[in-house]
């Protein structure tokens, strides 16, 4: 048997990306603490906080509006599954947490989607979840939003989209340009 038969399978580790936008972060420089563009590793058993107090929070938010624990991660695995989740709870008494259209008040929890936007003031964060199998520790990924992540996500496409709200381009039996009329015409 050659040496790459006899090697354990390697196992594949759950990543969660997070990409933070503010939109003061130019001045004030409010994730100035957080390590952007590098995994970093967290055991399975370890709570991830986000907040402003660095003796308590793993990721620091340097301002003053920010709770000493705005929120925190638990990374699980369902109840007779394999599936691995992430958990996120809100830990403000001051501020409501949003997840997609979910609003968390304090201590407040649900199971984090595999693709959402987290809110809070002005703090916008687009998390992903990217699958693994490893039950021992979990990796963060850290990315800095050059543009409101809200305003992204609401345009998938490059394409331009008028106040309607309906891009024409998606309907391809409708080559004629809308036309404006008067309300009160039929």
């Amino acid at each position: 048997m050659s040496s790459l038969e006899e090697a354990e399978t390697e196992e594949t580790v759950t990543c969660l990306h997070m990409t933070f936008y503010h939109p003061c972060q130019e001045e004030k420089m409010m994730f100035r603490c957080l390590n952007f563009h590098r995994r970093e590793q967290v055991r399975a058993d370890e709570l991830a906080k986000f907040g402003r107090d660095s003796n308590i929070c793993r990721y620091n938010l340097m301002d003053s509006r920010v709770s000493r624990i705005q929120f925190s991660l638990q990374f699980y695995r369902k109840l007779n599954s394999s599936e691995l989740c992430f958990e996120i709870k809100n830990m403000s008494k001051k501020t409501k947490l949003m997840v997609d259209h979910t609003e968390l008040g304090y201590l407040n929890k649900i199971d984090l989607p595999q693709k959402c936007i987290i809110c809070f003031g002005d703090y916008q964060i687009l998390a992903e979840i990217q699958e693994g199998e490893s039950m021992d520790y979990f990796h963060t990924r850290l990315h800095l939003a050059e543009v409101p992540i809200l305003q992204e996500r609401c345009l998938p496409s490059l394409q331009p989209v008028p106040e309607s709200g309906i891009s024409y381009s998606s309907f391809p039996s409708q080559g004629k340009s809308p036309t404006e009329i008067d309300e009160n015409e039929s």
